[in-house]
């Protein structure tokens, strides 16, 4: 169904737009229309960390709660995302840190379903632009915090 798929040059260290994303208790401070975070679990694995997590979505009169498996990967700068419940047929996202001459590289991609065809389809109208204010506030928080 949706994907998004986004490569960014940013003026921040690889490390520093890292650690935005990986802190998850922190998207309801100034992601859209995230209305709560809760992490559930963190469990130590060779070479990172797999965290589980709760996010309340809020959408016009949408509002879900879904949960994910994060598995952080602080060596390499990569955060992967798999769905564990919740309102999708399935979702999984990725983020890739780069440092290159300025800042660094940051790639993303996402891919999912709803189950609720409604959301779905109302969703699928908006996708673009929802996945692009999504990055564009993590472009904000990294200003906000380190520019």
């Amino acid at each position: 169904m949706p994907t998004h798929s986004e490569t960014r040059v940013l003026p921040y260290t690889a490390d520093q737009m890292y650690d935005l994303v990986a802190d998850v208790g922190a998207y309801p401070e100034f992601l859209p229309w995230c209305a709560a975070a809760r992490v559930r679990s963190t469990t130590p694995i060779d070479g990172g960390e797999v965290m589980e997590a709760d996010l309340v979505i809020s959408f016009k009169v949408f509002r879900e709660k879904f949960g994910s498996r994060v598995t952080l990967w602080p060596a390499q700068k990569k955060i992967d995302t798999e769905y564990i419940d919740g309102p999708f047929k399935y979702m999984k996202s990725n983020w890739a840190f780069r440092d290159v001459e300025g800042g660094c590289e940051v790639d993303f991609f996402v891919d999912f379903e709803f189950r609720n065809a409604l959301l779905q389809s109302i969703i699928g109208v908006v996708f673009n632009e929802a996945m692009q204010r999504i990055v564009r506030a993590f472009e904000n928080r990294a200003h906000a915090l380190y520019g």
